[in-house]
């Protein structure tokens, strides 16, 4: 499941015609790390900035977040974590250039990056969730993930004997229809493997950086 990945770049945002992002954010994200979230709301697409790693509202602490980023959809209804904000349709996306996941190669995990051959970011359906602690206001979010045993990419990740799961991507042209949605169980229809011939996968080695650099946004042009 994914715990790691890179975000959407400005390039990516303007073919994509998104809004701008009103504000910076790391160009790799780990667990506990603010990330932007794109949902919809009465005045249309918006962005927010979110933990990765969601913290239910009755939460004391922020430290769900550095465990709670992936949310298997079969029970995010039944788990407390998730139960609330999955029944208010609290559903967003994460717009991502590449995430990771580890292959065993000789039963030794490398670190592989998932992303569209065309270069595109593509959408990771996401629950997020607002709650306030100690007079703060925490957002935060986490993926939605899908079993991925029959998936002919994503099982080839994790060790193996391991359960195989996947992300869920949201197609591009089906966007609205997900940050539309009002009724809960209808999340179901896009709790589909994506398609395979649109992305590729490659090894990718972790990179040595002393500091994480943050993404250009609308506010660095000027």
């Amino acid at each position: 499941m994914c715990a790691n990945y890179k975000p959407i770049t400005l390039e990516q945002l303007k073919q994509l015609e998104l809004p701008l992002i009103p504000f910076d954010y790391t160009d790799e994200v780990y667990p506990s790390y603010k990330t932007p979230l794109l949902f919809k709301s009465e005045h249309g697409l918006e962005w927010r900035e979110v933990l990765f790693g969601l913290v239910p509202k009755w939460a004391e602490d922020i430290n769900s977040s550095k465990r709670a980023y992936n949310a298997r959809h079969e029970t995010i209804f039944e788990k407390p974590s998730f139960q609330e904000a999955a029944y208010k349709c609290k559903f967003g996306v994460i717009p991502v250039t590449e995430f990771y996941e580890s292959k065993y190669i000789e039963n030794k995990p490398q670190r592989w990056g998932v992303r569209r051959k065309d270069g595109r970011a593509f959408f990771i359906a996401a629950l997020y969730e607002i709650c306030k602690i100690n007079n703060q206001i925490i957002r935060s979010a986490a993926m939605l993930t899908m079993d991925a045993v029959d998936h002919p990419m994503m099982k080839e990740f994790h060790e193996p004997g391991d359960i195989k799961r996947s992300v869920v991507i949201i197609p591009h042209d089906r966007l609205d229809d997900w940050l539309s949605l009002k009724q809960p169980h209808q999340m179901i229809q896009f709790m589909q493997g994506f398609p395979v011939e649109e992305f590729e996968c490659s090894h990718v080695p972790k990179a040595k950086i002393a500091k994480q650099t943050p993404q250009l946004n609308m506010f660095d042009l000027f």
